[in-house]
């Protein structure tokens, strides 16, 4: 292996957490190689709710003012119930300030940015990693077309189903924990809506953001649905206010570009073993609750390469990693549990409690991640 491999740095997966890295190395002047199996991206046309600690993230990457050329800012949040009774809201740009305010955008807008100004030739599509095999000083990646790709290290940046965590860790590889059976995305005309607004019932929820200009990305759950269509599952939302039937009519009239999803999250003892480390979801998926997926994935991107940067020996960065990073996402698991645990509370319980435990949860969850986590 020559120096110009053990230099590069291999990325398995091309979607945010991948690209993060991809960026994030770059700007610290280290070579990288990104394989993404897929072609293009699924579900490129939906949107995507960054909280202050991703855009602090973005802005870290250089990309702040790119982003806010896009989508919208998210000032404020509304905790409603099924029957539009206000429980709590919070002025995010107050708790944030203006440099950080969240900002929901179109997911293929987030992953044009990471990409803006790269060049293109150290991204492949249409390639997957087979099989790794650890060498002196370097690791060998197998690819899914028979190529053979070799570099000092290799991220495992490939989601909830990674492949690297699988052919790292073997027969007991930590498979993704199912929350819900079921969850939909999908984009809708806005209903008239000036803030990020979730509606809560037995069993569903249904969440709506203003993403741009006459559009909102909405999200939906239902406990107990068993199949992949939204509309056999309509009926959950049937006492909800009109904002959220018409919009999920709305939606229900392009089923093709409605995203069917399970609700899935991966808790494991470690992130890395040898030259090999995972990063995003394939590492921690977490339920959706505080928004932390991309987030998570942006800081990282910026550790990761803060770690690699200057490093002569890549032998122990998984470790030096994992210290850096396991706090942050562990508070984050914590706080989500918290949250969960309140949203199962039954309903006359939740009116009441809310209200008081909703804004504290929210504070004693991003707080903490107001802190960069890069000095």
């Amino acid at each position: 292996m020559d120096a110009n491999e053990t230099g590069r740095v291999l990325i398995a997966g091309g979607g945010i957490a991948g690209l993060a890295v991809r960026r994030a190395l770059a700007l610290r002047n280290v070579p990288s190689l990104t394989l993404e199996r897929r072609g293009r991206s699924e579900d490129g046309g939906l949107a995507i709710n960054l909280p202050g600690n991703a855009v602090q993230a973005l802005a870290r990457l250089g990309l702040a003012e790119a982003m806010r050329a896009v989508g919208r800012p998210v000032r404020r949040r509304e905790y409603r119930t099924e029957r539009d009774r206000l429980l709590f809201a919070v002025d995010e740009a107050a708790f944030w300030g203006e440099a950080l305010v969240p900002h929901c955008l179109r997911r293929a807008d987030l992953l044009r940015l990471l990409g803006q100004d790269l060049p293109p030739d150290d991204l492949i599509a249409g390639r997957a990693v087979a099989a790794i095999h650890p060498e002196p000083g370097g690791i060998t990646v197998a690819c899914d077309d028979g190529d053979i790709v070799r570099g000092g290290l290799l991220v495992g940046a490939d989601g909830v189903r990674s492949g690297v965590r699988r052919a790292l860790f073997g027969e007991a590889a930590p498979q993704a924990a199912t929350l819900a059976s079921a969850s939909w995305r999908f984009m809708a005309p806005d209903p008239g809506l000036d803030a990020w607004t979730v509606w809560a019932g037995a069993g569903a929820l249904f969440l709506l953001i203003p993403v741009e200009r006459g559009t909102v990305y909405g999200w939906a759950s239902v406990a107990d649905a068993t199949g992949r269509d939204l509309r056999a599952a309509r009926g959950a939302f049937a006492g909800f206010p009109r904002p959220v039937r018409d919009t999920l009519d709305a939606a229900l009239e392009r089923p093709d570009a409605i995203h069917h999803s399970p609700l899935e999250e991966i808790r494991i003892p470690h992130w890395s073993a040898g030259r090999v480390v995972l990063a995003g979801d394939a590492a921690h998926a977490t339920a959706p609750v505080w928004a932390q997926g991309a987030a998570l994935a942006l800081e990282d991107a910026l550790v990761l390469a803060d770690c690699l940067a200057g490093c002569t020996d890549w032998s122990g960065i998984g470790p030096a990693y994992e210290t850096r990073r396991r706090p942050r996402v562990a508070h984050v698991q914590a706080m989500t549990d918290r949250m969960s645990r309140a949203s199962q509370l039954p309903g006359w319980a939740r009116r009441i409690l809310l209200p008081v435990i909703g804004p504290r949860s929210y504070r004693a969850t991003y707080a903490p991640l107001r802190a960069p986590v890069i000095a």
